[in-house]
């Protein structure tokens, strides 16, 4: 299995009411892609709880059956359309670690 973790943090402009809303529609967004995309086993997004010493709004924490089930979820339609309107607009920095497990 791989595990496909991003952290970002959203644009400075944003209002804390605005980064709530994105933040929200992130994880509906990522979440519902399970059972849409082959190997993709699983998703979280974690939005809540962050601690002051954070340094980053939010994380994504996806397991996928392999690493080729992480190329098919990089380019499969469905991601990209969550990512190129949910994601990308509001987001200002992406840090990403996929590994094995």
């Amino acid at each position: 299995m791989v595990k496909h973790i991003i952290l970002w943090t959203l644009n400075p402009e944003l209002t804390e009411e605005e980064k709530q809303a994105v933040k929200l529609g992130i994880k509906e967004g990522l979440e519902g892609l399970v059972g849409k995309i082959p190997g993709l086993i699983d998703v979280k997004v974690q939005i809540d709880g962050r601690l002051a010493s954070s340094t980053a709004d939010l994380m994504l924490d996806c397991t996928l059956a392999d690493q080729e089930a992480l190329k098919v979820y990089a380019h499969h339609s469905e991601h990209l359309a969550v990512a190129n309107t949910k994601v990308r607009p509001f987001t200002a920095q992406r840090a990403c670690l996929d590994f094995e497990v």
